[in-house]
């Protein structure tokens, strides 16, 4: 079982996953471009028992999302760092750059491909999905 840490910029919210993530993969939606700032947010999907915030807490963002109807989004209210996205009962993501050591992350996929920006290089050797991919 692997402990992955992290939290936002400031220090105010910390967390922590017992386990290891059930998926991994770069969301080039444009919801994940305009909250992120970038071509698309780097995520680590665990199982939701695993996630705990250790210190502080998070304060939440909702918007329409396509597969569940509304997408809940974790940010630090002090900072603004986004930590969390994409949480139901089953699982939450969490922002590979909001780790402590962001270089555990490691791609299994590229999805939401359709609203890639055409200056955002992607990396031919992992598969890539439209939108989501099945499940």
């Amino acid at each position: 079982m692997s402990n992955f840490q992290g939290g936002c910029i400031c220090g105010a919210v910390r967390y922590e996953c017992s386990s290891d993530p059930i998926m991994t993969f770069n969301c080039h939606c444009r919801d994940c471009q305009h909250v992120s700032g970038g071509p698309y947010i780097a995520v680590l999907y665990f199982p939701r028992e695993s996630f705990a915030v250790t210190k502080g807490e998070l304060h939440y963002h909702f918007t329409t999302s396509a597969a569940m109807g509304e997408h809940k989004r974790g940010f630090c209210a002090e900072c603004g760092s986004r930590i969390t996205g994409g949480e139901s009962e089953r699982g939450i993501g969490v922002a590979a750059s909001s780790l402590d050591d962001p270089s555990l992350f490691r791609p299994q996929c590229d999805i939401h491909v359709a609203d890639a920006q055409p200056w955002d290089h992607l990396d031919p050797a992992i598969p890539k999905f439209d939108g989501y991919p099945p499940m």
